[in-house]
């Protein structure tokens, strides 16, 4: 879940009109390419300037690598825990962590629900996911869902990614109820199109727009997905269902059934999803195509994945190596979902390319299966072992005009 930061949602937001309250100036998106004053940290993954999605990737890393029975090293982690504010929050990158956190910290739930998901993987910080999952819980919306920055209009990205955070904290997220007894699935629900919509049938909407129709999103029902699944970023294989047609119904499974039928079909149709950046007709968005694989085989089995697992295996290293950390992340995700070996992506290790991109590990695992990769995490956990994401995606359109942004997962959110 996700926050795949893509143009299509962008556009949605601006669509919506959420991005009133938090409208940037030219000068703003200008500042938001990569800046030489911005220092790397030595714990951080990745080279690109960190101010957008430093703690997005960072988790994303730590539980790829968990995923895969790699022991992350100690300054990492480290420094994603350093991020955190008093009040359990995350932004999106702190330059100065030592400083204590004020007003103008731009707190955001997709930061802090990663967080969440990164440190209960690597295990030994409790107090850190606790505090974490105090605050969002603290500031879940009327209808049960959230928004991006808190108190905002609840979407399916940010709310998705949340009940991720709360099942890998050991919350039950069916329990996790508003003010007027709604649950983060209530809010996806609702963003779900009824079956009645043909091809567009069982998908979710990002957020309804202004008139309150919804408008099928295949990256926020990538996510939505995962968030009705009540699993993180990283989810296992699903039993193939009965059906693979879309069902009328409102409960968690259905959505999740439902969605992943939607992206199903999107996939079917060219192996890939295609980015909706303005001049990038026909190009591919390999970001929400690795998001929707792992969707559907966490929701439908491998059946319906493989040939597009495999269009990503020819055509995906390219757009892995550009992008960095978080693409290799989401690679790694799809292929645990899918029951494939990362470490031998089309030829690629995914795994060796993923630690490349940030500080030596602690320790790492020669090979893995799956099932071996489970086991260590689990025995490891038993021991204790960005700013407005509109403007990620103006200053990317700008600077690269492809179909993905730094983070890689590509949620677009105001």
């Amino acid at each position: 879940m996700n926050i795949r930061r893509s143009a299509a949602l962008v556009a949605a937001t601006v669509a919506i009109g959420a991005v009133g309250a938090q409208a940037a100036s030219a000068d703003d998106a200008v500042s938001a390419s990569p800046s030489p004053k911005t220092a790397l940290p030595s714990g951080l993954y990745g080279k690109g300037d960190p101010t957008y999605d430093g703690v997005w990737r960072q988790s994303l890393a730590l539980v790829a690598q968990d995923t895969v029975g790699v022991k992350p090293a100690k300054k990492a982690v480290e420094w994603l825990a350093g991020q955190q504010c008093e009040d359990g929050g995350f932004a999106a990158f702190r330059a100065e962590p030592g400083k204590a956190c004020d007003k103008k910290t731009k707190i955001d739930s997709n930061a802090t629900a990663a967080a969440v998901q990164a440190l209960a993987a690597v295990g030994g910080r409790d107090g850190e996911v606790a505090s974490a999952v105090a605050l969002l819980k603290k500031n879940q919306n009327a209808d049960g869902g959230w928004g991006y920055s808190l108190g905002m209009d609840s979407d399916a990205n940010s709310t998705s990614v949340v009940l991720g955070a709360l099942a890998a904290a050991g919350e039950e997220p069916s329990e996790v109820k508003s003010s007027k007894g709604k649950t983060g699935a209530d809010a996806l629900a609702a963003l779900a199109l009824p079956c009645s919509k043909g091809k567009e049938g069982g998908a979710l909407a990002y957020q309804p727009d202004k008139k309150g129709e919804l408008a099928a999103n295949a990256d926020a029902s990538a996510a939505g997905v995962l968030g009705a699944l009540g699993t993180g970023f990283a989810p296992g294989k699903g039993k193939a269902p009965d059906t693979y047609t879309c069902e009328d119904g409102k409960s968690t499974e259905a959505v999740a059934h439902n969605a992943a039928v939607y992206l199903q079909n999107q996939l079917d149709t060219h192996l890939y999803l295609k980015s909706q950046l303005a001049g990038s007709t026909d190009q591919p968005d390999y970001g929400n195509t690795a998001d929707a694989v792992t969707a559907v085989a966490a929701a439908e089995g491998v059946k319906a994945t493989k040939d597009s697992y495999a269009w990503l295996e020819k055509n995906a290293e390219d757009w892995a190596a550009q992008t960095g950390p978080a693409a290799y992340a989401e690679l790694i995700f799809a292929a645990h979902a899918t029951g494939n070996d990362p470490r031998d992506f089309g030829g690629t290790d995914l795994v060796s390319a993923l630690n490349k991109t940030g500080p030596e590990p602690a320790s790492a695992k020669s090979s893995a299966s799956d099932s071996d990769s489970d086991s260590d995490s689990d025995e490891k956990k038993d021991d204790g072992g960005g700013a407005n994401w509109w403007i990620i995606g103006v200053m990317f359109i700008a600077a690269v005009g492809a179909g993905f942004l730094l983070s890689g997962r590509k949620k677009q959110q105001p």
